[in-house]
């Protein structure tokens, strides 16, 4: 398993490698990947060079770190994650974000592509994640205590506060964002039509295979986090629905253009310290 020595490890591999520490972070997901060409005078660390840092062999996922500027802040940015699906254990899923925040990154923002369950978020659009469902059967804090206690409380796992400030953001640029509560499941199979309907049952608006364990994970660090969802196909079942691999990352890289405007303005608008 790893341990807060593997991520001090890394940590300390990667402030080696870069001109000043992040004070926030982005994880980019699926498709989302070009946002990194957004950072100026930034650092590019391949997950591979960095000790114990587990990469992901998913298309789409470019496995590099880089760190630079944007919006006149330093930001690290993960381009790409390891899932549970390729049979990454919880510890290793969140190892990125740890690093993150063992770095010094006070607000992480969590890009996913997912699929929506719910008809107020058609593909294409993005969705400001107020709740999350962990329905992957595991959660990361079990078995790990470098924080003290496993006990996190989860109320505001998506911080309010930064709720608001996106959805002030998106008024400005304009941008039609909505809130809604992502459901984290384990994949890699697509959810069955039966699968989508009780989702939607239980309150989920969307559903993907990512962000739940990174999101649990970084509130024991005390993390603010921001989750952002590009919906990218409809469910099964949903009238109209495509999925595919290739096709997520058609959709995910076509709305692209909003979710860098609305990054950039967040970026802006989150104190550096």
């Amino acid at each position: 398993m790893l341990t807060k020595s593997h991520i001090e490890d890394a940590a300390s591999f990667v402030q080696r490698r870069i001109p000043r520490a992040p004070s926030m972070g982005i994880v980019l997901g699926s498709g989302l990947m070009r946002l990194t060409r957004l950072l100026s005078a930034s650092a590019a660390i391949p997950y591979e060079a960095i000790p114990h840092f587990p990469v992901s062999r998913v298309p789409g996922h470019q496995g590099v770190l880089h760190v630079g500027k944007l919006a006149n802040k330093t930001v690290a940015c993960l381009a790409g994650r390891v899932h549970g699906y390729e049979g990454h254990p919880p510890d290793r899923i969140t190892f990125g974000v740890r690093v993150l925040a063992q770095l010094g990154c006070h607000t992480l923002i969590l890009t996913n592509a997912a699929g929506s369950v719910s008809p107020e978020f058609g593909p294409g659009s993005l969705m400001l994640i107020a709740d999350h469902l962990n329905l992957t059967g595991a959660n990361p804090l079990v078995g790990w205590q470098a924080r003290g206690t496993e006990f996190v409380n989860m109320t505001n796992a998506y911080d309010p506060g930064m709720r608001e400030r996106a959805l002030r953001c998106a008024a400005a640029i304009p941008i039609d964002l909505k809130e809604g509560v992502y459901a984290g499941l384990l994949g890699p199979s697509y959810e069955t039509p039966a699968e989508v309907r009780m989702l939607a049952r239980l309150g989920a608006d969307a559903v993907g295979m990512s962000t739940v364990h990174e999101t649990i994970a970084l509130r024991e660090w005390g993390v603010r986090v921001v989750g952002i969802s590009c919906i990218t196909n409809a469910g099964a079942g949903i009238e109209g629905s495509i999925l595919d691999h290739e096709h997520v990352q058609k959709v995910a890289n076509a709305c692209r253009h909003q979710l860098e405007d609305l990054v950039v303005k967040l970026v802006e608008q989150i104190p550096a310290t």
